[in-house]
């Protein structure tokens, strides 16, 4: 028998930036990476998968983190009581680049370090714009274009808005954009709007549609 408890912790966190100098690549793509042959656009347009957190972090040493919420689930088995937690984590260095990471463990403190790993190795770069035709200033305040991301039943839509609008999303979202480095959006959520997890992978869809 499982029980389940949720715990709201959206909090800053330390991302634990490697030492380049010291840092050991295991990966080919590590290696790359500190003798300096690519670069993380190239990355990233490639597709290369980075399997190296550190490979992130070679690049972005300011990237910033939140713990956008914790889950606790306690099983009940034959041998007595399990404990497990799953860390849900968005980077972000709020200029463009923006990651996402789920991570498990049976301690928090490994849940959210899995998580973090886990967001620097999915990490993407948007494209920001003015795609209001009520603003079309030119700047990257917002997005070229609106985008639509889908995950479950939750389907998240995302508009440029000219500057001044702010955030006008749900909590969640807004979290994202910051980390993304957007300052005016207009979204909406449809489906399933209290599932955190939906909400912000259908979030990160939408966003990374922007480079298709």
């Amino acid at each position: 028998m499982a029980k389940g408890s949720k715990k709201r912790r959206r909090v800053s966190i330390r991302t634990n930036p490697v030492d380049v100098a010291a840092w050991q690549p295991k990966t080919k793509l590590g290696k790359m990476v500190k003798e300096g042959k690519i670069t993380l656009d190239q990355i990233l347009n490639e597709d290369k998968p980075i399997l190296e957190d550190e490979i992130v972090d070679a690049f972005l040493p300011g990237l910033e983190a939140i713990l956008m919420r914790m889950d606790m689930t306690q099983r009940v088995t034959d041998s007595g009581r399990k404990t497990s937690f799953r860390a849900i984590v968005v980077v972000g260095n709020k200029a463009g680049y923006v990651g996402l990471g789920v991570g498990k463990s049976t301690e928090a403190a490994n849940a959210t370090a899995k998580a973090l790993e886990d967001a620097k190795r999915h990490i993407i770069k948007l494209p920001r714009g003015c795609g209001s035709w009520e603003c079309q200033c030119g700047t990257e305040h917002s997005l070229p274009r609106a985008v639509q991301g889908k995950e479950g039943s939750t389907i998240v839509e995302l508009m440029p808005a000219p500057k001044g609008v702010g955030l006008a999303v749900n909590d969640n979202i807004k979290v994202v954009m910051d980390m993304a480095g957007i300052k005016d959006v207009w979204g909406k959520v449809r489906g399933s709007t209290n599932n955190v997890y939906n909400t912000l992978v259908a979030t990160m869809k939408a966003l990374k549609s922007l480079n298709e």
